[in-house]
């Protein structure tokens, strides 16, 4: 696994021992399965952002905490200049950039996210998490599924939808796609 992996492993350990709870107390609290959830802290699982959104609502913190090795500390505004928001590769070929991560008690999660192509036979991996999404693409063509529907989104383009549906998407033209994605 990739050190990002293994660097939310270790703040997931760090916000359960803070919380002064068990491994099985915590996995419980967080409705994953034990033998899954050793494997998140130990670094050797990566966790999809809706499972990340959802500690962090359960135990009330900020996403950015378990994402991402700066605590937010601004309460008015929170600048983040291009290309300098913290960022993490989640997966091989997804890179996530926090642009407002240094924002204490936000109402919603904002990615800058580059995805690099893969080969045309690899299955999208879909998840679903509560609430809603916002993607803007702004470089490249995506092919976005979304509760088995197949939507292509080219640069400029954008959709908002309820993201309880399953969905997942994946670069097109041999190309990487970025888009910014707001999870509310």
């Amino acid at each position: 696994m990739s050190k990002d992996i293994e660097e939310i492993g270790q703040r997931l350990k760090g916000l359960r021992e803070a919380l002064d709870m068990s491994v099985e107390e915590f996995a419980q609290s967080c409705d994953i399965p034990l033998s899954e959830y050793l494997m998140y802290e130990a670094g050797e699982k990566d966790l999809t952002i809706s499972l990340l959104k959802s500690i962090a609502s359960k135990h009330n913190i900020d996403v950015s905490e378990l994402m991402f090795a700066d605590e937010p500390r601004m309460s008015s505004y929170f600048l983040t200049r291009k290309g300098r928001g913290p960022a993490v590769n989640r997966v091989e070929a997804y890179k996530y950039q926090s642009l407002a991560g240094g924002f204490n008690k936000k109402k919603a999660e904002i990615f800058e996210v580059t995805v690099e192509p893969k080969d045309e036979t690899v299955k999208i991996n879909k998840n679903s998490h509560v609430g809603q999404e916002f993607n803007l693409v702004l470089e490249g063509r995506m092919l976005l599924q979304i509760n088995g529907k197949d939507l292509i989104l080219e640069e400029g383009d954008s959709i908002y939808f309820n993201s309880e549906l399953p969905h997942g998407m994946k670069a097109l033209d041999g190309k990487k796609v970025r888009f910014i994605a707001v999870v509310l």
